[in-house]
């Protein structure tokens, strides 16, 4: 590719290691930073090839040191020899001949140059090291040989250009070399290549006597070794030609040759403006020293170097010495293509570009009610786009901007379905269970009946991973036969990505569709904050019912109506959304599911689906209840059904490869073989202690994959100090904790053990076990963080338990936190922590007396065989713990 004058002061990785200073014939070091910056590489003498420096002298060429190192010395490294710009001869004859391919050199323009023939390269080195840095380019005659020489002058065409070698890079294997064109040449004749001298040729020696002489030379012949060696063939390739300067025929700047003139100038413009890579090049071009649009010669070839014409196109421009008629030459194809364009125009087969842009934004309204104050803006932008320049970056930002205006759905809205009967087949027929949300939303359609308009409401749906929340939201757009276009906040840090951009072609996430729609917002819990602003705030305009019916985006910059849009936002946990944010959404707890809910959704939707995915049939594969059952208690405890269905799909796997190898033609997975499939179980037992001794409780906790049971742990450190002061502190005790618990666990635990010691003196005042003893107190699994205050009543019960050394009830779990009065108060996750109690056989819970209300709600097989007592102080509690005190 062609590189524009300019481009040579930009080539910085090209580093300098030596080069010619005509002058005193200094040599430059290493590294040195001239550049060529200062060199006017269009000079106003002669045939415009020659420099000028900074101070308008002309430096002359005449001789030089060697640059590219020692003409004996192997060119082991990268070597760069730059050279000092000199005055280029008016006639030089004899050039080495380098052959190009596609494209040719022409005058006044820079091309990089790669030689990889040996015997070229040793001839370049060789001129560059005799200050002759001049080379002839021609263009071979077949595009598809890559060689640098060629064997025949037939193989090349007979015109091409003078060049000087600006920059040479040594590769060792290459020559990498910037050459400039300077004039037209023509080949004569082909020429043998000189023999290459040694760099440095030894002084010539006083002559020594004879007699000394003869003995030197019989020496060498005795030390010589003449074995005969093949000489290589000599090579039939041409490197060097005698060449004659092209001459131009004479010629007047008539009116045509100006008008052509013009015609081409604005042509390049046009080429300018669609390839922005030329843009530099030519304007560094046509300001350095004399003006090329005033030259018809420079004028015609700067417009061929940059079009993508054929090579012999390109060459035909090469070897044209007519001025009118390169000039045509040039310019012909070019109004041709603009001759075509006005009759197809004029036949009506082609309209304007801008025109055919207008019709086809157009068109996309016809259908569509576009408010007013919308239109005014469409047709102001039409306007302002008929106005401006094909090739101008305006154009495209204003073409871009109509694009999204007029592909917006103004006016357009889905018919819903407001059959309560419809929804409820549609919701029972993709989920099992999540009743809460399914009643919210026929409660919803109701409500859309009874006003005979839909509303737009903001729900989010919380809960552990892998209930449903994503799956029943694209199930309710099915059942209210609404689209629904989903967008994702979690990790957000920009708040451009929900407002859009004022001056860029970025368009919010939200403002896509509107109308009837069900708008989708995951991981609302997860939104993160960064330097360009915070997304949560931004979604309070798009979530809030009193603002979003004017929603504003910042790139359309006209309002939106998204007060019909119904917004589901799922998430994990509540407490990392903002307040604000949380005060507009109606939350709705989606819990985790028991293992009776599994086994339905497993034999309902999983195994099912599945089978079919992995291309098995029921005749040939099926899963036992009883293996479900066990898969469900012994690998997959967690609330959610995704890791169920990832051992489902594990299972069909492994059966699908025993079909097809041909192990077996019907597989029937039972609690026998299920391991085989799925490996060891994972759970073996349901919990750590089957007979809890004393010091021991059954705690119950909530985590976000579901509820777990929690055993407190009790014991003395040492044996009691009874008299006097213990050694190591007062005789009142301590109390340590252990198993990663978090400030409001250990805070929890400090107020667990003052009242303990305040409950025992009440219920037994002769025992003084708090008095000196040292306890320690731990929650197994150390390794997973804990924290909460729930487990406030577990703990006083476990000090209790070691203080009198009486194991607890069997089977008892309990939850809830402790005031330092003894007051249970209520806490969360409920029914979490009830499918826990239940999964670890408990047959009794001692739960707040104010969780009634979140008890009662639970459907019936959960709470099925379970005995449950709520309690408002630990006082009431006691007696059920310890029912032999």
């Amino acid at each position: 590719k062609y590189l524009g004058a300019g481009s040579l002061a930009k080539l910085n990785r090209w580093t300098r290691v030596t080069g010619f200073y005509s002058g005193d014939r200094a040599i430059l070091g290493c590294g040195a930073s001239t550049s060529y910056n200062q060199i006017r590489l269009f000079g106003n003498r002669g045939s415009g090839a020659g420099f000028s420096g900074e101070d308008g002298s002309e430096s002359s060429g005449s001789g030089g040191d060697e640059s590219g190192g020692d003409g004996g010395t192997p060119y082991n490294s990268p070597q760069m020899t730059a050279l000092t710009p000199m005055l280029v001869p008016e006639v030089f004859p004899n050039v080495p001949l380098i052959a190009v391919s596609r494209n040719p050199v022409f005058p006044r323009f820079i091309k990089i140059i790669e030689v990889k023939n040996k015997g070229l390269m040793d001839l370049l080195r060789r001129k560059v090291r005799l200050a002759q840095p001049y080379a002839g380019v021609f263009l071979k005659k077949d595009d598809a040989n890559e060689t640098d020489v060629v064997e025949s002058l037939d193989a090349i065409y007979n015109t091409g250009t003078f060049v000087q070698i600006h920059e040479m890079q040594d590769l060792g294997d290459k020559l990498r070399m910037i050459v400039m064109g300077h004039r037209r040449i023509r080949i004569t004749k082909q020429m043998e290549v000189e023999p290459d001298e040694p760099a440095s040729a030894p002084k010539r020696k006083e002559r020594k006597e004879p007699v000394i002489l003869a003995e030197t030379m019989e020496e060498k012949v005795q030390e010589a070794d003449l074995t005969v060696e093949a000489l290589p063939l000599p090579s039939s390739d041409i490197l060097m030609v005698e060449v004659d300067n092209v001459v131009h025929q004479q010629f007047e700047v008539s009116e045509e040759v100006k008008a052509l003139t013009a015609e081409i100038v604005k042509t390049i413009r046009d080429i300018i403006a669609l390839n922005p890579l030329y843009r530099e090049s030519v304007l560094q071009m046509m300001q350095a020293g004399q003006r090329v649009v005033d030259n018809p010669i420079y004028l015609s070839d700067m417009g061929a170097a940059l079009t993508g014409a054929e090579s012999h196109e390109l060459q035909d421009v090469l070897e044209e010495t007519n001025v009118e008629e390169k000039i045509k030459l040039t310019h012909r194809k070019y109004l041709l293509q603009e001759q075509l364009k006005i009759i197809k125009k004029e036949l009506g087969l082609e309209k304007e570009d801008k025109d055919a842009i207008e019709e086809k934004f157009r068109e996309r309204l016809k259908e569509r009610t576009v408010p007013q104050h919308i239109m005014d803006v469409i047709n102001e932008e039409l306007n302002k786009l008929g106005l401006l320049d094909n090739h101008s970056s305006e154009f495209n930002v204003t073409r871009n901007y109509l694009d999204w205006l007029t592909s917006m759905p103004w006016g357009t809205n889905s018919e819903e379905n407001l059959e309560l009967k419809r929804a409820k087949e549609v919701l029972e027929e993709d989920h099992y269970g999540m009743d809460d949300v399914k009643k919210r939303i026929l409660e919803f359609i109701a409500v859309s009946q009874l006003r005979g308009s839909t509303q737009g409401k903001i729900l989010c749906f919380y809960g552990p991973p892998g209930v449903g929340k994503t799956s029943i939201a694209r199930s309710i757009a099915r059942a209210l036969n609404r689209e629904y276009f989903r967008f994702s906040v979690g990790g957000m840090t920009d708040v451009a990505e929900i407002k859009g951009h004022r001056y860029e072609a970025l368009i919010s996430c939200c403002s896509f569709k509107w109308g009837h729609l069900l708008g989708w917002t995951c991981f609302v819990d997860k939104i993160g904050r960064g330097y360009q602003g915070d997304p949560s705030s931004a979604l309070l305009e798009l979530l809030d019912p009193e603002q979003n019916f004017n929603f504003l985006d910042h790139y359309l910059d006209v309002p939106v109506d998204l007060s019909k849009v119904l917004f589901i936002c799922t998430a994990n946990v509540t407490d990392t959304i903002p307040e604000p944010l949380r005060d507009r959404m109606e939350m709705i707890n989606v819990s985790g599911y028991v293992a009776q809910e599994k086994l339905a959704i497993a034999e309902k939707y999983l195994v099912p689906q599945l089978r079919t995915q992995c291309g098995l049939t029921e005749d040939t594969t099926n899963i036992s209840p009883e293996a479900l059952n066990l898969l469900i208690r012994q690998y997959c405890r967690e609330s959610g059904v995704r890791n169920l269905q990832k051992q489902v799909e594990k299972v069909f796997r492994k059966v699908a490869f025993r079909i097809v190898s041909g192990e077996e033609t019907a597989v029937q997975v039972t609690p026998d073989n299920l391991q085989d499939y799925v490996g060891k179980p994972i759970f073996t037992v349901d919990r750590m202690y089957d007979v809890t001794p004393p010091g021991v409780v059954m705690g119950l906790a909530w985590t976000a994959m579901g509820g777990t049971t929690l055993f407190i742990e009790t014991s003395l450190r040492r044996p009691r100090d009874t008299g006097g002061k213990d050694k190591d502190g007062p005789r009142d005790g301590s109390l340590e904790v252990t198993g990663q618990l978090g400030d409001v666990m250990k805070e929890s635990s400090k107020i667990a053990s003052t009242f303990a010691r305040t409950f025992l003196m009440k219920q037994q005042p002769d025992n003084d076990f708090f008095s000196g003893a040292h306890l320690h107190l731990h929650v197994p699994e150390g390794a997973t963080p804990k924290d909460g205050p729930s487990a406030g009543c577990t703990i006083v019960t476990a000090l209790l338990s070691l203080a009198t050394n009486t194991p607890v009830r069997e089977n008892v779990a309990m939850t809830g936190e402790v005031s330092l009065t003894g007051k249970i108060l209520p806490v969360g996750g409920i029914k979490e922590k009830t499918i826990a109690a239940k999964r670890a056989g408990v047959t009794c819970m001692i739960l707040p007396a104010e969780n009634k209300k979140d008890f009662s709600d639970l459907p019936e097989f959960i709470t099925e065989g379970l005995e449950v007592h709520f309690v408002d102080h630990y006082s009431k509690m006691y007696p059920i713990v310890f029912p032999q005190q």
